[in-house]
């Protein structure tokens, strides 16, 4: 009696978590977008930025700056793995990647969204 109290314990833990749930953030200027496809890295250095999202495959980068999710689109590898290890991250970002201007290196409003994450 003892395995099959067991065996129906797990079964029903097993049933009651159900499916895992990915997980969608709000972008801002753009609308949900599922992180099932990125790596996910959390900044704890005291910097604004506070969370880096990267899907290599679809070069599309999400990052959470405070409490707010911004895109950046066309960013290759090299210049999210600096920005993940750069000394100030802000910094970083500031110069190499949201740029100057409406339409900085790597901005969604003047480069496409990859096909998989517009709305």
């Amino acid at each position: 009696m003892g395995r099959m109290t067991g065996f129906l314990m797990i079964t029903l833990l097993l049933l009651a978590c159900g499916p895992a749930l990915a997980e969608t953030v709000p972008v801002k200027y753009h609308g949900p977008v599922s992180l099932d496809a990125f790596v996910c890295v959390e900044v704890s250095e005291g910097s604004d930025v506070t969370r880096i999202c990267y899907d290599s495959a679809e070069r599309y980068m999400v990052i959470r700056l405070r409490s707010t999710y911004y895109h950046y689109c066309e960013i290759d590898a090299g210049t999210v793995q600096g920005l993940r290890s750069a000394g100030s991250k802000r910094q970083y970002f500031e110069a190499r990647i949201k740029g100057s201007g409406r339409d900085g290196l790597f901005d969604c409003r003047t480069h496409p969204v990859p096909k998989k994450y517009r709305g």
